[in-house]
């Protein structure tokens, strides 16, 4: 799960973790809303998150790992981790956090750090409708990024991000379609990371073969402007996802860029419904 998907790390890192990040789709339209509460509602591993939330007082959990590998051939790796808490009816509070492997090797220079903590965010995801003219299913995302990892090594941005995500949801038969526009502002000097960044996702998923299912996705980042300003990234997203039980959705595949630099990339993960912490 964002605020914004740049380069990575810290920029990609932050993106996923911003944008809630940051990330899948089962046997059954993943991102309807299910009125089953123990159902998982996968968000990974797509940039894109869907309007859905969890039901009031249960909790979900999404983790994973990525590894990249970048056109100086230095590779690096992020492993995300959301937990998803229902505080009401229609409000998801997400906490994002990470453990980030800053590239090493290649022509860019290297990391000495291994694995390190990455940012800490928090969001709060609010469904205002179900059934929407043209938006379908909408929710809003607001998101606060703090600067927990560590701008120096590479696992975090050294900044204070607010961002809010803009979410349309669709169900095309047994399709579905997930929309989605963010915008980011840092603090800090835009020396180091830019000061606002936008992004932009399109994302859908639908059953393969039960209890095969699988995601695609097209995302990008406008070129950015200031001293770490960056050309415009756009890449795609793809891979099969296995329901285990309804509960628990394991999830695979891979990242390629189309523009800008974005690294090669493949991913695993699982989102798993924990169940009811209070009733």
């Amino acid at each position: 799960m964002s605020n914004l998907r740049a380069s990575k790390p810290p920029s990609l890192q932050a993106a996923r973790l911003g944008a809630a990040l940051a990330l899948v789709c089962s046997s059954a339209p993943a991102f309807a809303q299910t009125p089953d509460p123990h159902r998982a509602q996968p968000e990974r591993p797509t940039v894109a998150t869907h309007a859905g939330t969890v039901a009031r007082g249960w909790v979900e959990l999404e983790m994973g790992g990525e590894s990249d590998r970048y056109a100086d051939q230095s590779r690096g790796a992020l492993f995300p981790m959301v937990m998803k808490i229902g505080v009401a009816s229609r409000a998801q509070l997400s906490v994002f956090g990470s453990a980030v492997r800053p590239p090493r090797g290649g022509d860019a220079g290297s990391s000495d750090v291994a694995v390190g903590g990455g940012d800490l965010a928090i969001g709060v995801k609010w469904r205002l409708a179900d059934d929407l003219p043209a938006l379908g299913r909408f929710a809003v995302l607001p998101s606060v990024k703090l600067p927990t990892g560590s701008a120096p090594s590479g696992t975090g941005t050294g900044t204070t991000d607010a961002s809010v995500l803009l979410i349309s949801s669709h169900d095309l038969g047994p399709v579905s379609l997930d929309i989605n526009a963010g915008y980011t502002r840092r603090s800090g000097s835009g020396i180091t990371t830019p000061k606002t960044a936008m992004v932009w996702t399109v994302s859908f998923g639908g059953p393969a073969r039960d209890p095969i299912g699988w995601v695609a996705e097209v995302y990008g980042i406008p070129a950015t402007s200031g001293p770490a300003g960056q050309e415009r990234l756009v890449a795609a997203l793809f891979g099969p996802t296995v329901t285990l039980r309804s509960w628990l959705v394991l999830d695979a595949g891979a990242i390629v860029p189309i523009a800008g630099p974005q690294p090669h990339a493949i991913y695993a993960g699982a989102t798993w419904n924990v169940g009811r912490a209070w009733k």
